[in-house]
Parts: structure tokens; C-alpha cells; sequence
């Protein structure tokens, strides 16, 4: 039964010419979904995943969403997108094709598939974009649950801007307070640890999140019973509604099927959370999934003939259509014409992205169908290339592989016969061309390109005035972040202990009682969601600092760095930056999950993350007052063993910076070059001053950062000084050691000038064992450093340098 006339009355009433617009849009995303299924059935695409089943329940969602407002969602809100005017049906095909031009796709530009929503939030020029005008979309990831950590920082930005606005005016320009952070999510994603986490947090935050759970009862093909506690989100989740005052959520459950009951639901809750920053959660359930999970496969293979006919009847575009003639709203005749309408948009939309899609390979194709006849005429017996182009314009869906592959073949042949005529000439320009434009289309953009890159930001040395003095490493941070706090109105930091405590080395030590509880403060120990925290505050235009309180508890938060954080400008083409900075301290500590230095899972995972290793404290300070100057995310790694080493005191803190990708030489040599990072520089250094009595001058370069690395390739030219070269560090053996040698060895060509082979010294393989001794056993240490570099030595010359180990 539908929820009655006189219940909604009082909070909404639509107009039939509304009410059947949303039926257009509702039938029009329908055609969509079954018109896009056929063409990856036909071979005119390679995957396809569609939002049929939600349609009215994401237009009565979309009723409630502002302009300011944020969306985290799942990748079957097309109907959502269309009802807000921000998807065309053209660009829908057009992302299923997986075409290139930004114009033509601008969510993904060909890097994802279809579904995958996003908005810019900044422009080239680094500057924000009028956020409060916009409907606002986080770039959309697969991962189920994948969108949830991020939610939790999109809603804390309108509760700080709300709380304090006094604290933040710059960012009052392009934000009200008001703003909601909507977050889609299919049941099955539910019974993640993401979910959960971030529902926990916002219900201790009472930030205004508003959640929907389209609930169709499956998980692919598991049912909801194997999924979900007591089958029923809503129902698992009654422990966290809130009663009177508690910090809890509001919980509303309403059939998918029912529009008017949906448009009620919908209003009521965001009102709360829009008026009283309440988190929501909405369970939609007895929805259904027409035509199954994706193109992959075939829902019929494991829902009863039972369920499948309940789906043909409860589908919501059917019942929407019954209620629509029950009402009396329209006759049969006016929804027949309706849907025809809608079938004929989609087959437009369909064949003009198609069109426009050939038609940009058909002209990259043509130039080089012009090398090619002029090389046929020189080459007669060489037809096999006219039928190899023939047969690759018959295939149904083109690709810029198989023609770059054929060019490269037919050059091998060329190449192999005649050498370097005009033609072949030709031919090679045209691959070098094409492969750099493709490049240009898929490999580029993964950190910021214009003048915020953080590769922009010059460098300034620290100044030193006379008789200042030196103080603990962690008085220097705790200087320099003052310094940052008064400088940038924006800046925020928070995580476990930072706060109150301010932070457990003390580095932010007093700042909280200074900058107040909104700048500075705690977090619950949940590592995924203090990153998701920053995520969402840096979209929005704060500068967060999300710290991480030891090296090892990243792994805790690596699927939103790595899925969400290091692949935000990349999928977007550059038009959302989130400047997060990731602070975080480790190395040398005791024990197996306080003392790993996991640089290769960090190098393998985080591509689009900065990653900075600084010595001491003062390069940390200087790392930090480099990347809020841009608007690149980075994660710096400060040495757990500093913060009690003295250095001296800068006098410009706050404005000293260290550039990145450029390595210190922080001990001047003529033997051998050593490449290390962290507290095992001063390793090195020591193991340098050793051998000297020996007759060996090391040179010890500190690389300062690994993402980027040696932008300059000073290593090289160390290199050709020295002729040998050894790589230290604290991962395990084939991380960032290799990194680094690979590095050097493939980019920067060292190897010409080597005598002796280069050699990697790195920890083994198991975790750090516990105490000094642990560590002395697990880790490089001073005397294998000295050992290994007299053994590289002794090789160049055994009767002069003596062999130690």
C-alpha cells in the first residue's frame, strides 16, 4: 500500500507536470541500463554496471540534495546524476565506450568505467571553485565501502564551518554550514569494517552525513541473509539510534518501490541532519536488480523463479507506473508516449557517443592509412599490411592499441628492409606521436601538473641566527607548526593523541589550548577513517594534517590511501585535489609493530601520495612547509630517534622550505657513493667518519624523498666521481633499496661508470625484534655498513683495502 496523500502533504507536493518528469527520468535511465547492457553484449564495449532497480528511490533522494552539498557515492547513482542535470545520456555511452576527450567524458576521460561520477572542486590555476554554487561530487571508486572513510570529512567540514566560523572565514566564501554529505552504498558493502568504522565516528562526531543503503537483497549472488546481521542493516544497526540526547544517528527504513513514501523519508531525514547536524541513515529495501549485478554475468543463475517474478512486479518503474494511474496523475496513453520518448533519447544519446567515438579513431587512423599507401607503393610484396588495416577496420569496437600495434609491426618490417627512407621516417614520427598523445590520455595527471604542484614550490634554506641556540627535534616541529597555525587560517590537525595530549612526541605540544579544539584535536583509534577525515576536509578546501601515530598502524588506513587518496588526480584528470598531508613517525622504535619501515608497500601502493623521509626534524619542518604551499597529498615519515636529538634553531619558521626529489649530500666523498634516507643517514655518516682511518672517503647522499626521487640525477653524478654505489635502508630486501637502484640504474644510466657491481644493504626479512638488540639484529646497522663498504673496496683493490667480513 502507498503511504498516503495527507502524510506528505504537509512536506512536499508535486506538480503532475514534476511527477511525470520524474517518470521520463526514471523510464530514460531504464533505457540507459538495457541499451548500454546490449552494447557490451554486442562487443561495443568491454564492461558495463548499471543503477536499474534504484531509479525512483535516487530521484526522490536527489529532491533533497543542494547546491553545497557533497556526494560519496556508489557506482549505480546514474539516476541520481541525471535527475540533478549533471549526467547526459550521451556522456553515459560515452564513458561505456571509454572515450578520452574530457569534453565528451568528463567524469573519467576514459580511465574508468562507466558509472564513476566526479565534479571538479579546483581549477588549473590551483584555486578553489565556488563550492556553495555547485552540486558537489567526490570522484566515485569501486572498492564497495571504498567511499565511506571520505564521507566522514566531507560532513565534518559544514560542523567546523558551523561550530567556529570565526576560525575559518577564508573558507566561509565557498561554504555555508549547511551543507549535507550524502553517502550511497549497495547492502551487501555494508558489512565491511569501512562502513562500520565510519558510522561509529560520525555518530561520535554528529557530523551531517546522510546515508542511503539500496538494499535489493543480494550481494552478487549472496543473499542478504549471509550478508547482514539479523538480514536487515537498519535492524543490525539499532544499537547506534540516537534516543533523546545520545550521540547517535536517525534510522529510517522505507520500501524502494513506494515513491511517495521515498520523498516523504528522504525529506524528513535530511531536513534533521541539514537543520540539526544529525547523522542519517536510510534503509531501502524490497528494491530490485533487473538485469543482475553487471554485464559479467547473469542474475538468473541464482535467484528463484520465485524471486524473479516478485522483481517483475515490485520493480519500481512498474509500480511507480501503477501509482501514477491509481492517482489518476496520468492516462495509460501518456505514459506510453512517455517511455517511447525515453527509449528514443537513449538510442540518440547511444548513436551520437558512438558516432563521435569512431569518428575520433577513424581520424587517428587515417594518417597513418596515409603512410601506409605511400609505403605499399614502394613495397608491392608486402600486401599482407592492406589486408592486416582491412581487417582492422572491420572489427566492431576499435581501439588505439591495434593500431599503434600494426604501425610498430609494419615498422619492424620496414626497418628489416630498407633503413631510414622518408617513409619509414614518416612512419616512426607517427608512432612517436600517437604513443605520446596516448600517453597524454592515460599516464598522465597523477600529481599536480600547474603552478600548485608541489614540484613548483621553490626551496629556502633555514636561517640561523647567532647564539640561538639548538633545542630537541621535537621543539623544532612544535616552533614551525606554531609558525604554520598563524599562517594558514585553514590548517587543521587531528588524529590519536594529538590533541589534548599533543601528540605523543610532543610536537604539537600546547597547540590545542592556542588554536583552539576546532584546529587541533583527537580522534578515536581508527586509522581508515582519520584519513577519510582528511580526504573529505581537503576536498572541501581545508588543510588537514591526518596524523597517523606510528608507521607500522598505515596499513590500517592503506586501502583509502591507495584506492581513494593516491588515485584522486589521476581518475579525475586533475580537476579534484585533495591536499591532505599524512604525518606519521618511524623507523627505529622496539618491537615488530612500532619499528617496520614498510617503504615498498608504501612505494607499491601509494603512486599519487608524495612520500618524504626526512633525516631530522628540521627536514621534516621544512617538508611540511613545502607541501602546504601546494596543493599535491604527501605523507611525511619523521625519525622516531630525533625528537629528542638537539638541532639548531631556524629563525624563519614556517617559512623554510625543502624542496622535493632533491637529495642532500650531507657528507662530501671520492670513493664510494652511499644512498640512504632517514635515521640511517647518521648511520652512514658514522660508518663514513670509520673508515676514513682506512683510506676510504664515502660520500653519503641523503635522498629526502623517494616519491619523487632525484629529480636532478645528482646520484649520477656522484657516480661518475666515485664508481661505486651502495644502497642502504630499513625495508626488506627487494624494497626500496631496489626501488632506488632501479632507479638509478635504468634512468640514470650509472652503470657505465661503475667498477664494482652495486649493492643493496637493507633489513631481513621478518619484523624488527624487540629491544636494542633486536633492533641491532634486525636492522642495517654501523658496522655492516663499514663491512659492506670495505668488501666493495677490497674488490677494486684487495692488497690496499682489507676485506672485513
Amino acid at each position: 500500500m502507498y503511504l498516503e496523500d495527507t502524510e506528505i502533504s504537509s512536506l512536499l507536493t508535486l506538480k503532475t507536470d514534476e511527477l511525470l518528469h520524474d517518470y521520463f527520468l526514471a523510464s530514460l535511465s531504464r533505457q540507459l541500463t538495457l541499451l548500454g547492457r546490449k552494447e557490451v553484449h554486442s562487443g561495443r564495449a568491454h564492461f558495463g554496471i548499471f543503477g536499474d532497480g534504484k531509479e525512483i528511490a535516487q530521484l526522490a533522494l536527489a529532491k533533497t540534495f543542494r547546491k553545497g552539498d557533497w556526494r560519496s557515492g556508489y557506482y549505480r547513482d546514474q539516476t541520481f546524476m541525471l535527475a540533478l542535470g549533471l549526467l547526459q545520456p550521451e556522456e553515459f555511452f560515452a564513458m561505456i565506450y571509454g572515450e578520452t576527450d574530457p569534453e565528451l567524458n568528463p567524469s573519467t576521460g576514459g580511465r574508468n568505467f562507466n558509472n564513476h561520477f566526479t565534479s571538479p572542486n579546483i581549477g588549473a590555476d590551483g584555486v578553489l571553485l565556488p563550492l556553495n554554487e555547485l552540486y558537489n561530487m567526490a570522484s566515485d571508486i569501486s572498492p564497495t565501502a571504498g567511499q565511506m572513510p571520505r564521507l566522514l570529512g566531507l560532513a565534518q567540514a559544514s560542523k567546523l564551518l558551523r561550530d567556529a566560523p570565526e576560525d575559518f572565514l577564508s573558507l566561509r566564501k565557498i561554504h555555508t554550514g549547511n551543507e549535507v554529505a550524502f553517502g550511497t552504498i549497495g547492502d551487501a558493502a555494508t558489512s565491511g569494517g569501512l562502513f562500520f568504522e565510519t558510522v561509529n565516528a560520525a555518530c561520535v562526531l554528529q557530523v551531517p552525513v546522510a546515508i542511503t543503503v539500496f538494499d535489493d537483497g543480494y550481494g552478487i549472488s549472496v543473499p542478504v541473509e549471509q550478508q547482514t546481521a539479523k538480514a536487515s542493516i537498519s535492524k543490525a544497526l539499532e544499537g547506534f539510534r540516537q534516543n533523546g540526547m545520545d550521540r547517535g544517528m536517525l534510522i529510517y527504513r522505507c520500501r524502494g518501490w513506494d515513491y511517495p513514501a521515498l520523498l516523504a523519508t528522504f525529506r524528513k531525514g535530511i531536513d534533521a541532519c541539514r537543520i540539526r547536524h544529525v547523522p542519517v541513515l536510510f534503509h531501502i529495501d524490497e528494491l530490485t536488480q533487473p538485469t543482475g549485478h553487471s554485464t559479467s554475468g547473469s542474475h538468473e543463475r541464482y535467484k528463484s523463479p520465485e524471486r524473479l517474478e516478485w522483481e517483475k512486479r515490485m520493480d519500481g518503474l512498474v509500480k511507480f507506473r501503477e501509482y501514477l494511474l491509481y492517482k489518476g496523475i496520468a492516462s495509460d496513453a501518456t505514459l506510453v508516449s512517455i517511455e517511447k520518448r525515453a527509449k528514443e533519447r537513449a538510442r540518440q544519446a547511444r548513436d551520437k557517443a558512438w558516432d563521435r567515438f569512431r569518428l575520433a579513431l577513424s581520424s587517428e587512423a587515417q594518417s597513418l592509412k596515409n603512410i601506409l599507401d605511400e609505403l605499399l607503393q614502394k613495397h608491392p610484396g608486402q600486401e599482407h599490411w592492406r589486408n592486416e588495416w582491412v581487417a582492422l577496420q572491420q572489427r566492431v569496437f576499435p581501439t588505439r592499441r591495434s593500431l599503434l600495434r600494426l604501425a610498430k609491426h609494419i615498422h619492424y618490417d620496414v626497418q628489416s628492409h630498407s633503413g631510414n627512407d622518408s617513409e619509414t621516417v614518416a612512419l616512426k614520427h607517427w608512432i612517436d606521436a600517437y604513443s605520446e598523445r596516448a600517453r597524454g590520455f592515460y599516464n598522465r595527471q597523477l600529481y599536480r601538473e600547474g603552478s600548485d604542484s608541489a614540484l613548483a614550490v621553490q626551496g629556502l634554506a633555514p636561517e640561523y641566527n647567532e647564539g640561538a641556540g639548538e633545542a630537541n627535534g621535537s621543539e623544532i616541529l612544535n616552533r614551525n607548526f606554531d609558525a604554520l597555525f598563524s599562517r594558514f587560517s585553514n590548517l587543521i590537525t587531528f588524529g590519536e593523541d594529538t590533541g589534548k595530549l599533543g601528540d605523543v612526541n610532543q610536537g604539537m605540544k600546547g597547540l590545542q589550548k592556542k588554536y583552539g579544539a576546532t584546529r587541533v584535536f583527537d580522534t578515536g583509534i581508527r586509522e581508515a577513517t582519520i584519513i577519510g577525515q582528511g580526504i573529505g576536509l581537503a576536498l572541501r578546501g581545508f588543510r588537514p594534517i591526518a596524523e597517523i601515530q606510528y608507521l607500522d598502524y598505515l596499513i590500517e588506513a592503506l586501502p583509502t590511501l591507495s584506492d581513494d587518496l593516491a588515485t584522486l588526480q589521476y581518475r579525475t584528470l586533475g580537476k579534484q585535489a585533495a591536499p591532505l598531508i599524512i604525518r606519521t613517525r618511524g623507523h627505529q622504535l622496539q618491537g615488530i609493530w612500532h619499528a617496520g619501515s614498510p617503504m615498498s608497500m608504501l612505494l607499491g601502493s601509494l603512486r599519487g601520495i608524495y612520500l618524504c623521509v626526512p633525516r631530522d626534524m628540521t627536514r621534516a619542518a621544512g617538508f611540511y612547509n613545502t607541501l602546504l604551499e601546494s596543493n599535491d597529498p604527501a605523507l611525511v615519515i619523521e625519525p622516531l630517534k630525533g625528537y629528542n636529538c638537539k638541532e639548531p634553531i631556524p629563525a624563519n619558521p614556517g617559512r623554510f622550505r625543502i624542496p622535493l626529489g632533491i637529495p642532500e649530500i650531507v657528507t662530501p666523498g671520492d670513493d664510494l657513493t652511499l644512498v640512504t634516507y632517514g635515521w640511517n643517514v647518521h648511520h652512514a655518516q658514522k660508518a663514513a667518519l670509520f673508515v676514513q682511518k682506512y683510506g676510504v672517503s664515502i660520500e653519503v647522499i641523503d635522498v629526502q624523498t623517494l616519491l619523487p626521487f632525484d629529480r636532478l640525477h645528482s646520484l649520477r653524478q656522484s657516480v661518475k666521481k666515485t664508481n661505486r654505489i651502495l644502497f642502504v635502508d630499513e625495508d626488506v630486501s627487494g624494497g626500496a633499496t631496489a626501488f632506488m637502484l632501479q632507479k638509478t640504474i635504468d634512468e640514470q644510466k650509472i652503470f657505465d661508470f661503475l667498477e664494482t657491481a652495486p649493492r643493496t644493504l637493507s633489513a631481513t626479512d621478518h619484523r624488527p625484534a624487540y629491544g636494542i638488540d633486536g633492533e641491532y639484529f634486525s636492522k642495517p646497522n654501523v658496522e655492516e655498513i663499514v663491512e659492506s663498504v670495505m668488501e666493495m673496496m677490497h674488490e677494486v683493490n684487495p692488497k690496499r683495502f682489507p676485506k672485513f667480513s
